[in-house]
């Protein structure tokens, strides 16, 4: 078994679902409300869950989550994509290194995220942001950190149902043949078709704060009915009055299957 083996064992711990946290946001949009103070806000994260993304120079600030027995494991973003600044009417998705892999690893990362947009309209843009992924990967495969590549499309909120479903099919597939050894990306309308067509698991991220918490353990449900081996909550599992109480229903909800109407209840939520 190998350093990577022991790593990505840790996230699906007894093949159980994997629900990470997600707090990165700031690297793209600043302080958002409810994720100002960021050393704060990990205090609100439960040890239940199984890791929590942030961005690269956090991580010393927020070594609390990490540093005892038992902790979810840090996940750590390591490159910055411009397709991520709607707030700039930024479009082209280019991408670039934000550091490298083994300084992550230094800092105490235990999985890297890595991000990949293809269809910008620009062949010299897509040819250049599969050249940064492969090679972030393939530094983290020296090192034995497993990669959680990303898949996320230019400007989403600009494509139709079928048009999304289409680009996230393809582009976790080119990820997987990349070398990623999960994927992270949108729910989509046919989710089955895009597990089903990679070998490796695919994470469902939950996107835009919902308006009711049901309706995201509603998406977290979905994703896993249709084959997602579990879910990256950022907003949803942060911006609510009680977010403890919400990541505990969503464990339950994404690794033990119980329906999302009935956490509601047990963790008294609002719907």
């Amino acid at each position: 078994m190998t350093g990577k083996d022991i790593r990505f064992n840790r996230l699906f711990t007894n093949e159980e679902n994997a629900v990470v946290v997600a707090v990165d946001h700031g690297m793209f949009d600043g302080p958002l409300p409810g994720m100002i103070n960021l050393p704060e806000v990990v205090k609100k994260i439960d040890s239940g869950v199984d890791a929590v993304l942030l961005a690269p120079g956090m991580l010393a600030h927020c070594g609390h989550a990490f540093n005892y027995k038992g902790a979810p494991m840090a996940m750590v973003r390591v490159n910055w994509s411009s397709h991520f600044c709607f707030h700039w009417d930024y479009d082209e998705g280019i991408s670039v290194p934000a550091i490298n892999p083994a300084d992550a690893v230094a800092a105490g990362a235990d999985i890297i995220l890595v991000c990949l947009t293809l269809k910008t309209g620009s062949e010299a843009g897509d040819a250049s942001n599969i050249e940064v992924f492969c090679d972030l990967v393939n530094q983290a495969k020296k090192l034995g950190v497993p990669v959680l590549g990303e898949y996320f499309p230019a400007r989403p909120d600009r494509l139709s149902p079928d048009e999304l479903h289409e680009q996230i099919y393809r582009g976790c597939r080119v990820i997987a043949e990349l070398g990623a050894d999960l994927i992270k990306t949108f729910y989509t309308h046919k989710f089955n078709e895009v597990t089903e067509g990679c070998p490796i698991p695919i994470l469902g991220l939950g996107a835009e704060k919902t308006p009711k918490q049901i309706q995201a353990l509603e998406l977290a449900e979905r994703i896993v009915q249709g084959g997602g081996r579990g879910v990256v909550f950022g907003r949803n599992a942060i911006q609510v009055a009680n977010p403890v109480a919400f990541q505990k229903a969503l464990c339950d909800v994404v690794k033990r299957g119980v329906p999302a109407a009935e956490v509601v209840k047990t963790y008294g939520l609002e719907g």
